[in-house]
């Protein structure tokens, strides 16, 4: 289907670039009142079709057609072919050399670029894997040395002691779980292919579930939040949605030292919803928001203010989420002033509907 689509795609280009070409001739010799004109036009042609399409095969196509065009309409005696002319052949053998220099450097430059992507995606793949196996090694460390200290000083303990104990267990136990539900995420947004089913979501529906997740975990935690009184219904992937939002209250928790104000706001802009978390904590460096964006950490990071920090993982897997559902994940942060991100979704068109 793919190879389908791009011979399609090349045949459209080469159709409509001749064409072009070919109007481009009896436009200036009307213009010109000469004939000369209609090799280099060609030979521009041929030149635009190598450029533009995959392979050898279309330029050299472009090449033989261009021939054949100049010498049947351009080339006296007109509407014949006539190739005992040396001029024919000289033109015939320019358009094939340009289609196949073109060619080759075309496809040499893509290639570097595969290649240069190829290793991009190899040096973000291995900085995740470094990202993940810092990141679940403390909270595997902190539940095995809990659980041996229980099995092995049980009837030492005291009973607050034990029950502290099972708490960081049931806490890390459930870090380890959202992280998971981070990983399998980045599964399943891969790139430019991602396709998220969307169903009409009712906004104060998802937000209620949103602040009834991040109550029950953080229960201490203040949530200001501020949505339009109307209905308004969003298309979504709910779940996805559900978990950005988490996601982005959960990172200022975990990384917003200081912070003392954390908010939640919905506004619309004209037929787009906006959601805006902000926090009054830390901040994020400017230098390091991309890297974040990206899902991969740096060596000398900023510390946090908890035992186990995340190193960006879930930041770059809302970024991806959002951008499968049409939108941008934008960041606004300042050194000890807070952050703010914001993103927008489509919303639906009740109105018409009615």
């Amino acid at each position: 289907m793919k190879k389908a689509r791009s011979r399609m795609r090349n045949v459209l280009i080469l159709v409509l670039i001749l064409a072009i070409s070919f109007g481009a001739v009896i436009l200036l010799q009307e213009l010109c009142s000469t004939q000369v004109l209609a090799p280099m036009i060609y030979v521009l042609a041929v030149f635009l079709v190598s450029l533009t399409t995959r392979g050898y095969v279309w330029g050299i196509v472009a090449s033989l057609l261009s021939v054949l065009a100049v010498n049947f309409a351009f080339t006296f005696p007109f509407f014949e072919f006539n190739f005992s002319m040396p001029e024919n052949l000289v033109s015939a053998l320019a358009m094939l050399f340009v289609a196949v220099t073109t060619s080759t450097l075309t496809t040499r430059i893509k290639n570097q670029e595969r290649m240069r992507a190829e290793s991009e995606k190899e040096k973000v793949r291995a900085n995740l894997l470094r990202a993940i196996s810092h990141d679940l090694r403390t909270p595997l460390t902190s539940i095995y040395g809990s659980c041996s200290t229980i099995l092995e000083n049980y009837d030492l303990l005291s009973r607050e002691q034990k029950q502290k104990l099972l708490r960081e267990m049931r806490e890390d136990s459930e870090w380890l779980i959202r992280m998971v539900e981070n990983l399998l995420s980045v599964t399943r947004i891969d790139g430019e292919r991602v396709s998220v089913v969307k169903t009409p979501t009712v906004l104060e529906e998802l937000i209620d579930a949103v602040l009834l997740k991040f109550k029950k975990r953080y229960p201490q935690q203040p949530v200001e939040v501020e949505i339009p009184d109307r209905f308004i219904s969003i298309p979504m992937d709910a779940m996805l949605i559900e978990q950005v939002l988490t996601n982005l209250l959960e990172n200022a928790v975990f990384h917003a030292k200081g912070m003392t104000r954390l908010s939640l706001r919905v506004f619309t802009a004209g037929s787009r919803a906006v959601f805006e978390i902000a926090d009054n904590g830390c901040g994020i460096p400017h230098e390091r928001l991309e890297a974040l964006l990206k899902g991969y950490g740096e060596k000398g990071a900023l510390p946090t203010d908890r035992s186990k920090h995340n190193m960006g993982i879930g930041l770059s897997v809302c970024a991806a989420i959002i951008k499968a559902h049409g939108g941008e994940l934008q960041v606004e942060s300042s050194v000890n002033q807070g952050t703010v991100i914001r993103f927008s979704l489509e919303m639906e068109d009740t109105e018409s509907e009615q």
